[in-house]
């Protein structure tokens, strides 16, 4: 399977600065901007900051970006489901992960994560994935939201509902091990109803076990 990569861009204007949001971004382009400080919610911004480049030069890897002149303040991240967890067994290509959704602290309730989403998905070629997003409420920033994890959750639901993505059922342990714990999928339109029932495999690993 070829991972298609095409290029789309926005702008808009918010608070007097204009908003760029981009991608999937090249590992080249990358390197010719800024990290912002505040985008620290996984690790360190440098450390981040080189994560989201080794993405961004993998053949299936994607990055989108929302930055303010050449200061990135936001990412959205695709790549290859992590080899430790059972989304990735079989090796599928058709089956993607979205690893995070992160925008600065300064630039929060300006529509960034959900415009990052949706210019996520203007690309044709995103239909011939499954994309699934695991929600786990330890990486939810509840401190800094003032929500609790049920609130999180729905405001997470609704977030990824713009790039068309739905709750979906699963047995993994990861999910089951707390109710606010999520995991949602969006079906691109060229999936096959092999490559569904494969998913749908995955995602009830041992059913019948007891």
């Amino acid at each position: 399977m070829e991972h298609i990569k095409n290029y789309f861009k926005m702008e808009y204007e918010k608070n007097s600065q204009t908003i760029i949001i981009e991608g999937p971004v090249s590992e080249e382009a990358l390197n010719t901007y800024t990290f912002d400080e505040h985008l620290n919610a996984f690790r360190r911004p440098n450390d981040q900051f080189e994560a989201i480049k080794e993405i961004a030069s993998l053949e299936e890897g994607r990055i989108i970006v929302a930055r303010v002149d050449n200061n990135i303040i936001g990412y959205v991240t695709f790549h290859r489901p992590d080899e430790f967890e059972r989304w990735s067994e079989g090796n599928h290509p058709f089956i993607l992960e979205l690893g995070a959704v992160e925008v600065s602290d300064s630039y929060r309730n300006l529509r960034i994560g959900q415009n990052m989403l949706k210019l996520s998905m203007m690309d044709e070629y995103m239909e011939n994935y499954i994309v699934l997003t695991t929600e786990y409420y330890w990486h939810w920033d509840l401190k800094g939201t003032g929500l609790d994890v049920y609130e999180y959750k729905q405001l997470m639901i609704n977030l990824m509902a713009v790039a068309g993505f739905e709750v979906y059922m699963t047995n993994d342990p990861e999910i089951t091990s707390h109710p606010a714990n999520t995991l949602m999928a969006r079906v691109g339109k060229h999936i096959t109803t092999e490559q569904q029932l494969i998913f749908d495999e995955i995602r009830f690993k041992h059913r019948y076990f007891f």
